[in-house]
């Protein structure tokens, strides 16, 4: 049993093949012919461009309108001088001829199309002349239409134009028994143009298309490094919550035997705290586990504090970095999160001093103040040539992560003498009965 199938289509192939291309036709080439496209600035990016002044490259973003309106001039006066006309006929005829050029400004498709039927208009009152359908002039501003729209347009457009430019010289020869005339050299003229500018159109667009690629690659590397940067602080910082959250467990279990006959809602109070502070800490090793990397090996060593900077300051010695340290203020305990962020920021400092400024002489200075502490790494100019370096390049990221986490404060850029600074302060709460 043949059953038939409700909206298929029952036509040849030929017909659907030709049905799809006069559809294409009509959305490329007449749906919103004449819709308002004007051409846009110039970019002033280009290699020679951007080396001009600053008032000559922002007059150059209308470099393509003044080229058009050169092009459409010459158009003007040349239309004249093929057919050796009145005044009043040259004017006429050479902005007929000279219109659609000037119309690829505003309206690409359109202008097209004008200069089309202008050609077709002139061809049928000029049936005389080894260059029909075209004349010099009218050969000249075709083909600055159709280069100026293909460069706008792009390829798939640029052979419509050349299609229906070529089968139109075609028909007129059809019908008005004349010769092929310069049908030939504008369809090989034309399209040579249209191939060039057409490669032209599928390099700049494939080069815009890596470039907007390179920016989403580089937004998706900025986040994954910071993600990154955060997940290893907060790794960091779990040694130092876990140690005060075992430290309180411990004494809130021996607290009640520091006093005698105590009584027995004190002992349960700090059974619950004892309580919560194993819960809490099996809570942090837990959230550890998420952040945990599958290669990622527990330190066997303390988190290292301010009073490691020596060591540290040794190892890039070592390096071959130059640096001194300077400590100003009463040295005091902070807390471990504090000593260990500013034992990152420093390191991390230094880090991009060796890899960024070879040769540079470095400085430290730790400040100790009544709120807060101040840390400050900076650089000479480097005196070596600064050589690719396989690291992320996002230093800076996770000294701001981990300034931003301790709600302090930070500021990074060149010196004036070609070096560099990183200036950061954290702020410290006081402890209770400490002196003003």
């Amino acid at each position: 049993m043949t059953e038939t199938m409700t909206g298929a289509d029952t036509r040849t192939p030929e017909i659907r093949l030709a049905s799809g291309l006069f559809a294409a036709l009509r959305r490329d080439l007449i749906t919103d012919a004449f819709a308002y496209r004007p051409l846009p600035p110039m970019r002033t990016d280009g290699p020679i461009v951007r080396r001009l002044p600053a008032r000559l490259r922002h007059e150059a973003r209308h470099l393509p309108h003044l080229t058009v309106c050169l092009v459409a001039f010459f158009v003007l006066v040349s239309s004249g001088v093929d057919r050796y006309l009145e005044p009043g006929a040259f004017l006429i005829l050479g902005l007929i001829s000279a219109a659609p050029v000037l119309m690829t400004l505003v309206r690409p498709i359109g202008a097209f199309w004008t200069s089309t039927a202008a050609t077709w208009a002139l061809s049928l009152v000029e049936l005389d002349g080894h260059m029909w359908p075209w004349s010099p002039s009218s050969f000249m501003a075709q083909l600055a239409v159709l280069v100026v729209v293909a460069m706008r347009a792009g390829p798939r457009i640029a052979a419509w134009m050349w299609a229906v430019t070529v089968g139109g010289g075609v028909l007129l020869a059809v019908v008005t028994g004349q010769g092929p005339g310069s049908i030939g050299p504008m369809a090989l003229v034309s399209a040579l143009a249209l191939l060039v500018v057409s490669i032209r159109y599928v390099r700049v667009a494939a080069e815009e298309q890596v470039s907007a690629q390179q920016e989403v690659t580089a937004v998706e590397r900025d986040r994954r490094t910071l993600l990154e940067e955060r997940t290893t602080i907060a790794r960091e910082l779990h040694d130092v919550v876990a140690h005060h959250m075992s430290v309180v467990a411990i004494q809130a279990e021996a607290a009640p035997y520091r006093v005698q006959d105590a009584p027995p809602e004190l002992v349960q109070a700090f059974a619950t705290i004892r309580e919560n502070a194993v819960a809490a800490l099996t809570e942090l090793r837990r959230v550890l586990g998420v952040v945990r990397s599958a290669d990622y090996e527990a330190p066997e060593a303390p988190q290292p504090t301010l009073a490691a900077l020596d060591g540290l300051l040794a190892n890039v010695r070592e390096a071959g970095l130059s640096v001194e340290k300077t400590v100003t203020g009463a040295v005091r305990e902070l807390p471990q999160g504090v000593e260990l962020s500013a034992y990152r920021i420093i390191q991390e400092a230094l880090s991009n001093t060796l890899r960024h400024a070879p040769g540079a002489a470095a400085v430290v200075e730790v400040s100790y103040v009544l709120s807060g502490l101040g840390v400050r790494v900076a650089n000479d100019a480097p005196t070596d040539d600064v050589r690719p370096s396989p690291g992320a390049g996002h230093g800076i990221t996770g000294i701001r992560e981990r300034v931003a986490m301790l709600e302090g404060e930070m500021t990074a850029g060149g010196t004036a003498d070609g070096g560099y600074e990183v200036a950061v302060f954290i702020p410290v709460a006081r402890a209770d009965g400490e002196a003003a």
